[in-house]
């Protein structure tokens, strides 16, 4: 009896012994969850795993927006703050200078090999269960396909040379350290083709992804490897006859800023989208959280969105693209030769006026500057939201951040800043889809046809309700009148992708693929020393800057018999 084990040390040990030595009474195995139930419950697991939680940092570089690999990498977005805050991991991915010891490298390593760890637990599982039907197993099997498609894809276009890892991988079989000597886009491609090949056009549910996705996502795999003709017929398809989950065919809204609501997410633009929510009882883990950083800084304002941190501001650069001439079209090459007027240096307490220069509408509803309407926040103030102009300029960014309106019902009310919204990320929307094909028919020779599609882009820029309203500021977009040579062409439809998407997370991966970042960047950092000190000792080193290492810990992690599996990519 207790009391007896409590007399006597010796007695007590063991009792305890005795407890502890019990024989289990069963096992707890994937088996254990072969049943319809089980099986959706693992996808939904493998689902929820694209907002990125978990990792180090919080997760704040694992979040699917890639607002530092795809954003402060680029010519697109400072880290912002101040010159201390994330130092150590932020700064280096700004000035290129990471290390394979790099934290933020890790924690997006390791939460993309968690979501595909979970696709393949699904397609395992899905095998074993005896009450699904067939039809319902193809839907199942397609969306588990498409998200471990989509996960490797993340995996290959930040590290390039990286395992690919199917359901035949475990643990238990002793197969799960995987070299990373092989390209996977072929593999990558495959899951897309089988998803695109095996869902159905529409779920009840809006978040999952159904065939026009997996199509939209087969295409920018095949734009990635410069297969435009290939990706020609299937963007085709996908303008012609797509149609998001909800059976809405694909369109553009007709105002800009909605892709960025969460009062209007799920919308005919959109392709597919990472769904958040919030006030739903998990702490805010179901939001947008791995952004919560990129918001304008409190310096002393008390009515302004989010308070914190100041992170992800546009650049100089970026504000400059949007300039136009007398047309309404961008400088194509000239665009960086004269800065936008700024209140760079001012305090909010300074008089300011804002430049009356006419500039392309969408930059008010990607970059927040002084005396234009900051959403439905009145004017943006300057100094007051930012929280080092010296380091991170005079910009705030915008399109991750809600309405006032919707404060603590459409941000999560319990976290420990407002800035955990529900707006939903769009990994891809169809203004995406539409420049794609642009660049396809440029690459193909069909300069009208991309024209044609660039010009359905911009025409929603010039409409003026996608405007800011009450903006002081001199909106003007023109339509393109002709793209006289496929070099004119090529530049256009590259630069109307950075107007349309920036600060969306895509154009570091975008000069990337088009094998111009050496040359875009170390210009853009040639002019940057002389504004951002702290970009004296940046430099992108070809062959080497355009993709980041793989993480130590992996690599050293991965050896068999004191080798390592994995090999670290050229320069690190």
């Amino acid at each position: 009896m207790l009391i007896g084990c409590l007399t006597l040390t010796s007695v007590l040990y063991a009792c305890q012994k005795s407890f502890l030595e019990k024989a289990p009474l069963g096992s707890l195995d994937e088996s254990t969850l072969a049943s319809k139930a089980g099986v959706e419950g693992l996808l939904i697991g493998a689902y929820s795993q694209l907002n990125g939680f978990g990792g180090a940092n919080g997760g704040f570089y694992s979040t699917p927006s890639n607002w530092a690999f795809g954003g402060v990498a680029s010519d697109d977005a400072y880290k912002g703050s101040d010159a201390g805050d994330q130092s150590v991991e932020a700064n280096p991915i700004e000035n290129h200078t990471v290390t394979s010891t790099n934290s933020p490298v890790a924690s997006k390593w390791a939460a993309m090999y968690d979501g595909i760890a979970r696709t393949n637990s699904t397609i395992r599982v899905l095998a074993l269960a005896t009450d699904i039907s067939e039809v319902d197993a193809k839907n199942i099997l397609g969306q588990a396909r498409f998200l471990r498609g989509l996960y490797h894809f993340e995996l290959k276009k930040i590290f390039n040379m990286v395992p690919y890892v199917d359901e035949t991988i475990t643990y238990g079989a002793g197969n799960y350290k995987v070299p990373n000597d092989k390209d996977i886009w072929s593999n990558i491609q495959a899951d897309f083709q089988f998803a695109a090949d095996n869902l159905p056009a529409t779920f009840p549910e809006a978040g999952r992804a159904n065939q026009w996705a997996a199509k939209s996502y087969l295409a920018k795999t095949l734009m990635f490897q410069k297969k435009f003709a290939e990706a020609k017929v299937v963007l085709d398809d996908v303008i012609t006859n797509g149609v998001n989950t909800k059976g809405i065919k694909y369109a553009l809204v007709p105002k800009f800023a909605d892709n960025f609501n969460a009062e209007t997410e799920n919308n005919s633009e959109s392709v597919f989208q990472v769904q958040y929510s919030v006030n739903d009882g998990s702490g805010g883990n179901k939001s947008a959280w791995g952004d919560v950083l990129n918001f304008p800084y409190n310096n002393g304002s008390n009515d302004m969105p989010g308070g914190c941190c100041g992170f992800y501001q546009p650049t100089q650069n970026l504000v400059n693209a949007y300039r136009v001439d007398a047309a309404g079209l961008p400088f194509l090459t000239t665009f960086n030769d004269v800065s936008l007027k700024s209140d760079q240096g001012l305090k909010s307490t300074d008089a300011f006026t804002p430049s009356t220069e006419p500039v392309d509408s969408r930059l008010d509803y990607t970059a927040g500057r002084r005396g234009i309407p900051y959403l439905d926040w009145g004017p943006h103030p300057g100094q007051k939201w930012t929280r080092d102009q010296s380091n991170g300029g005079p910009y705030s960014p915008l399109k991750n951040v809600y309405y006032k309106r919707q404060e603590k019902s459409l941000t999560d009310a319990s976290f420990w800043t407002n800035g955990v919204v529900a707006s939903n990320y769009s990994m891809i929307r169809f203004a995406d889809v539409l420049l794609w094909s642009a660049e396809a028919e440029v690459e193909v020779g069909s300069l009208e046809k991309a024209r044609t599609l660039v010009n359905l882009v911009r025409a929603r820029a010039a409409n003026p309700a996608s405007w800011v309203p009450g903006s002081p500021a001199t909106y003007s977009v023109g339509l393109y009148a002709s793209f006289p040579s496929q070099d004119v062409a090529r530049t256009a439809v590259r630069f109307e992708r950075r107007l349309e998407l920036a600060m969306e997370g895509h154009r570091f991966f975008d000069l990337v693929r088009w094998g111009v970042a050496a040359t875009t960047l170390n210009a853009y950092i040639a002019k940057e020393k002389s504004l951002r000190q702290y970009l004296q000792s940046a430099t992108f080193v070809a062959g080497k800057s355009e993709y980041f290492p793989i993480p130590q810990g992996e690599i050293d992690q991965s050896q068999v018999d004191g080798v390592p599996t994995l090999t670290q990519n050229p320069g690190y």
